[in-house]
This record gives structure tokens, sequence and C-alpha cells, in this order.
């Protein structure tokens, strides 16, 4: 998956490479220069050959910090490229995904894979561009030379080697799947904060704090002892190699300390040995640092591919297996039947049909399938048996785009951003001025905006927190007004508006919406007594469907309904 992003940095990368392998190579130099200096030119008792060679290693010092600085920066810049073409295509895979896969995702766990997942990557891309070229540059580079020195002593330095390359891939091979758990410990933690932070109002409200931070703190130990294991799990790794490469340098000294002594080799060279062994110390370090961050960019990596290899859902069928119908109804569900989880029916035998211009009520209790019934219309699922029709054509053949440019959605709970009140409703559309302000004026919002010192100017904050429950739910029926669609569907949009305001909106969307074909879900029997086909669900089923006044007579948890709000439904 990796090699897909960085391909348009290849040219980047091998320049950052090179230039890295340049710096590495002459630190490298660096201790052979001090042996030779220690061992040939002291001796000869010439300052002026100390200070020329004492200058070749501070220019060789000095060539490798730039020439890492230069690479690092490259490293970085490949880095941060890589990661924000992974962060695109994922958040494109995560806002394509069906309604089935996202609740088989989760949001918070997807939220987690946009966010730590990707920047273990970043991580990882820089690291191994920076660590991943040094380290074993300075392990082969290192062992070479010191061969040329004392191949003894170099023997004797290679004899740990093996030893902590088995520490760190059995410590390895344990470590990944800990990150993996560590990230769905994560998921869980940013569900609870997910949750907190939109419900903090009511949290406080009911003075539940201290039941909510119990339940943080919670999700948070589990987290904290999922990464405890993994740490303890790969931290072993640092003290082992320690230890093999500190009692590898005890036996270089006692092994150079005889052969000086024997007049087989000279100090220079033990002193270079040290410095050769304390560069192969780091570069084991860092190898094991890499296998840490190989760890979690592994198990990152798994994760983000799972959601960017989802098949695209819902599929789209061709039409000789979901040939179109003959009718002239905007809309029709023929005896549809749909289950979440595959078990027992959220809808069932759900049969009626819509012509154009015509409002559709749908009225029910709470969990009746009402939000349902339209998330089938949106196709966000597909049916199990029966078929909804738009103009004739089944959903199943028709791609989610093609819906959505026909819809205009408005649900109680809708999301608002941080940007003025006209891009709010434009909503990235290529919208006029003048269709704001008219679907402003339909939806009953243009009133308060335009008693705003800068009216369609007007800043909001993120999920509209500085404007009212009612002036939040106009906005967003005025966004679904705005692109002029030819369905409009209101999924409880006006419960937060006054019985005045939801009857102004009712009429100004019959008189100035006249072609377009409404579906509005409510609780409020107000809302729904003027449309033109009524249907009454309870428990998934359609236990009524008509008119207000057939329903009245007909219906009698519709007219028990009805009764109750009494007051509210005869004002107009």
């Amino acid at each position: 998956m990796l090699f897909r992003y960085l391909r348009p940095y290849y040219g980047v990368m091998a320049l950052g490479l090179t230039i890295k392998i340049i710096g590495t190579l002459v630190e490298l130099v660096l201790p052979y220069v001090l042996s030779h200096i220690l061992d040939h030119v002291v001796p000869m008792g010439e300052v002026r050959l100390i200070v020329a060679w004492g200058g070749v290693m501070i220019l060789c010092a000095a060539m490798a910090l730039v020439f890492n600085v230069i690479a690092n920066r490259m490293a970085s810049r490949v880095a941060k490229g890589g990661a924000r073409g992974i962060r695109h295509d994922l958040f494109a895979a995560t806002m394509r995904l069906s309604g089935r896969q996202t609740d088989a995702f989760t949001i918070p766990s997807l939220e987690a894979r946009l966010t730590s997942d990707t920047y273990n990557l970043h991580h990882y891309i820089g690291m191994m561009q920076r660590l991943g070229v040094r380290a074993p540059i300075l392990l082969i580079g290192g062992i070479a030379i010191t061969l040329s020195l004392d191949m003894h002593l170099t023997l004797v330095m290679i004899c740990v080697l093996p030893f902590i390359a088995l520490s760190v891939f059995l410590i390895s091979a344990r470590g990944v799947p800990l990150y993996g758990r560590v990230q769905g410990a994560v998921d869980n933690m940013v569900r609870v904060v997910r949750e907190d932070a939109q419900g903090i109002r009511v949290i406080l409200a009911l003075s539940k704090v201290d039941y909510e931070r119990k339940r943080y703190d919670h999700v948070n130990r589990e987290l904290v002892k999922t990464e405890k294991r993994a740490a303890i799990t790969m931290a072993a790794t640092n003290p082992l190699i320690n230890l093999f490469l500190n009692a590898g340098l005890v036996a270089v000294i006692v092994v150079g300390a005889f052969r000086v002594n024997g007049d087989l080799s000279e100090p220079g060279r033990i002193i270079a040995f040290i410095q050769y062994f304390t560069l192969l110390s780091n570069a084991m370090l860092s190898i094991t640092r890499i296998f840490v961050i190989t760890s979690k960019a592994t198990a990152s990596a798994k994760r983000i591919d799972e959601v960017m290899k989802t098949p695209i859902e819902p599929q789209i069928y061709s039409k000789q297996s979901y040939p179109d119908r003959d009718t002239n109804a905007h809309i029709v569900f023929d005896h549809v039947n749909f289950s979440y989880t595959g078990r027992t029916n959220d809808l069932t035998d759900i049969n009626f049909s819509l012509p154009h211009g015509a409002t559709l009520g749908i009225i029910g209790a709470t969990g009746s399938g009402k939000s349902t019934l339209l998330s089938l219309l949106m196709r966000f699922y597909d049916v199990d048996s029966g078929a909804i029709y738009i103009d004739g054509q089944d959903t199943r053949t028709m791609e989610k785009g093609e819906i959505n440019a026909t819809l205009g959605v408005a649900m109680q709970n809708d999301f608002i951003t941080n940007d003025t009140i006209a891009e709010n409703i434009r909503f990235g559309r290529d919208i006029s001025m003048e269709q704001v302000k008219r679907a402003a004026r339909i939806s009953q919002a243009a009133p308060f905006i335009e008693a705003l010192e800068d009216g369609y100017e007007h800043m909001l904050t993120a999920k509209g927190t500085n404007l009212s429950g009612g002036q939040r739910q106009r906005l967003l029926i005025a966004r679904a007004i705005a692109g002029e669609p030819s369905l409009l569907l209101l999924d409880d949009s006006s419960s937060a508006l006054d019985y005045q305001t939801d009857a102004n909106l009712r009429t100004a969307i019959r008189e100035e919406l006249t072609g377009t074909t409404t579906v509005v879900v409510a609780q409020r029997v107000s809302s729904v007594q003027h449309a033109d086909l009524i249907l009454v669900l309870e428990g998934g089923c359609i236990i009524g469907a008509g008119r207000h006044e057939e329903l009245l007579a007909t219906c009698d948890v519709y007219r028990e309904i009805s009764e109750s709000q009494m007051g509210g439904a005869l004002l107009e």
C-alpha cells in the first residue's frame, strides 16, 4: 500500500537517500582517521601534520552533519506528502462506505484510523528514510572497516550479533499483534470521548460528570493496560541488546589488550574499535527502534487497508436483474422488507406509491422504522426483499450519486460547520445568493438571519452552538431546499419549531415548491395532516395509510395521537 503513495516522491527519495548514504559513509571514516592519527601521525611528532589531519576530521564531521540534516529534511517532506495522500484516500474511502459498512467499522474506529493510524504511518515513512538507511550502513560499513583494521577483534565483535538479531526477531513477533490490540483500545476511548463531547450539556445538566469520568477512566485504564503490555514486551529489546553489546565490548577490550601486549595490534586501532563498537551499538539500537515503529505501522497499515479495500456498496446491479417498472409515480415501495442485523425485520411489507409533487407524511412512535424507511430511499442500505423505485427505476440499478443529485435532505440532528450562514446553506454547491435567500425565506430562517448584524455572513460555531435549536433546524431545512431538489426529505426536522412557525413552513413548502415531492417524518400530527398520503408505522409495519380524515376514521393509533395533540393540530 505504501509504495503507491510514495511513487510520486521516488526522485526526492533517491536524492535524499544518496545524500544520507554519503553523510553516513563520511561519519564512518572518522574513527579510521583517528586511528591513523594516533598510530602513524602522532609518533612522527609533526604538529603540522597533526593539525592537518585534525582539520580533515573536522571537515568530515561538518560534512556528516550537513548531509544528514539535508537528508532528514527531505525525508520529512516525503513523509508529509505520503501521509497526506493516505489520509486523503482513506477519508474518501470512509465517505463512500455504505450504512451497513459504517456500522460494522463504527464511527470511533474510523476516526482513530484517520488520526492515530495515519500518524503512525507518517512517523514510519520518515523514520525509515532516516534510521532505515543510516543504521544498516553503520552496521555493515563498521564491520567492513573493522575487518580491515583487525580481523580477530572484528570476529569477537561479530559473535554477539546473532544473539541480538534473534532477540529482536522473537520480541517483534509478539509486539505486532499487541499493537493491533492497542489500536482497538484507542477506538474504544475515542468512542467514549466522542459521546461525552457531543452530550456535554446533558451530562452537566443531569450532574453526571462523575459517572462519565468513571466511564472514561475505565476505557483509559484498558488502553493503558494494553499499551503497557505492548511496551513491556518491546522494552525488553533494549536491555538485551545492551547486555550483548556490553559483553561484546568487554571481550573486544580484553582481546585487544592481549594483542597490543603481544605487539599484534596498535593502541590507535583499539580506540578506533571502541568507537566503531559504539557506532555499531547505536546502529543496533536504531534497528530496534525500527522494529518497534514497524510493529505499530504494520498494525495501523492493516487497519487502514481494511477500509480502503472494503468493496464499494451498495453494488450497482444491471437492469436485467432488476428491470424498470412502468409507472407514473415518483416513488414506489413494492412490498419492502429490511433488517439491520439479518435476524428480525426492522421494516415489514412496506407497500405504497407517491406521485410527483405530492407530500408523504410518516408518523409513528420512536423505533417504528420511520428513519429506516428514509435510509432505504436514499440507498444507505439495500432492501432484503421487495423493491424501491424512483421514477420507475429500481434504486439497486442506480448509483448513489444519481439518487443524491435529486435529493434535498434535512435531519433532526444534522451537522453545521464552522462557517458563515450562507456557506452552510450552500454546503459546497454552486448556489447563487438569490437561491440561498429564497431557501431561507421558505424555511422561515430569513427573519432571524436578517436580524443579525452581519446577516448571511454571520459566522457559526461548529455544530451551530451559537444558534437556538429551532434556528438550527430552519437553517438545515434551508440547506435542503437551496439545491431545488425534486425530492425533499425532512426527517423530524421541525421538532424544535413552535406550532406557528411549523405551520408557516408547511404552507411555504406547499406554495413555493409545487413540483417537489416531499416526504415528512414527524412526531406531530400537525406536521403531516395536510399530506396527500400519511403512513402510520408501528414495529416496522404500516398499520394505517390514507389522508388525515381517513385515518381519523380508520386508524385507532393515529386517532389517539391526533386527539392527544389536538391543540397543536388545529393551529394554522
